[in-house]
């Protein structure tokens, strides 16, 4: 015997009156009216050449063969309602592949931490990180999420600011042994600088509204932020470092600061990301996520 939709339809209907022992109540369930619930049954009674169940004006029973056929009905209404909720859960709870691009040290120091934290809020979701002092082509790679130490020039992309990371000026006590330590930003020019390819030559400080700009020169250039740090601490010469990086060496006394009086433009850390990006809810989560991470470190508010 052949089972249409609408059977099926009929047998969901036939388990919530028998579940709420009354036609009216398993209209109320379903949405449908006492009439299209009563439509259904009587159906399925002439499909199957049995009575289901037993009705008077103001109760109904359920026949022994109507009985049998229920158990059959509930397990097909309760496979239904889990396959739906399994889509549910599909829904609310985030699945698929996140590609993800970041300078090699705040990836290490600061985004590697904060994505071991996402990955154990959100299993199902996957990550393919990619370290890299170079800034990719996120569309030529397919990446979904760049994160970037600058606003976004006119690329088509989109941004979203993550958090703000302040900068000191370190050099290591070897260094300021040999060279002495500079008092006024008029001094930093005659010292030697380690100098990072990805940002300007070109030193801005300030204190009590007035500007000093400083042009960087020194014998050692690199593309790696690691790379840096490890020269001044070999004391090589100053760099502008950000405070989560020099912070734990300045602890140890591997590096001291200078001019702690004078403010240094801090790192605008963005995610940068195709457009319509964040219209995917596992890069709305990651991008939310971020933000909060970061306003939670202590990191954020030394300097």
């Amino acid at each position: 015997m052949k089972i249409s939709f609408e059977q099926l339809k009929s047998m969901v209907v036939f388990a919530q009156v028998v579940e709420q022992g009354t036609l009216s109540g398993a209209a109320s369930k379903l949405g449908l009216s006492r009439a299209v619930v009563s439509y259904h049954i009587k159906k399925l009674e002439q499909q199957l050449g049995v009575k289901l169940l037993n009705r008077s004006t103001r109760s109904i029973s359920v026949t022994p063969a109507g009985e049998d056929y229920y158990q059959h009905c509930r397990v097909i209404a309760q496979q239904a309602a889990l396959a739906n909720q399994e889509i549910e859960n599909l829904k609310n709870e985030p699945i698929g592949l996140l590609k993800i691009t970041c300078p090699v040290n705040v990836g290490l120091q600061t985004i590697v931490p904060a994505l071991n934290e996402f990955r154990h809020m959100y299993p199902k979701i996957e990550l393919d990180v990619n370290l890299t002092d170079e800034v990719v082509n996120i569309v030529q790679q397919g990446i979904d999420l760049a994160i970037r130490g600058a606003p976004l020039a006119d690329s088509g992309l989109q941004a979203s600011k993550l958090a703000t990371l302040e900068t000191c000026l370190c050099g290591a006590p070897s260094y300021f042994e040999r060279c002495g330590m500079p008092e006024h930003p008029s001094d930093l020019a005659s010292h030697q600088w380690v100098l990072y390819k990805l940002t300007s030559n070109h030193l801005e400080l300030t204190k009590a509204n007035r500007s000093f700009s400083v042009t960087m020169q020194g014998g050692i250039t690199t593309n790696n932020a690691a790379a840096r740090t490890a020269f001044v601490e070999a004391g090589h010469g100053i760099a502008r470092i950000p405070v989560y990086d020099a912070a734990p060496k300045i602890k140890d006394g591997k590096l001291m600061t200078v001019l702690d009086g004078y403010q240094l433009k801090a790192i605008e850390v963005y995610g940068v990301f195709p457009p319509g990006g964040a219209n995917t809810k596992k890069l709305r989560l990651l991008l939310d996520f971020l933000k909060d991470y970061f306003k939670r470190q202590s990191v954020l508010n030394q300097g």
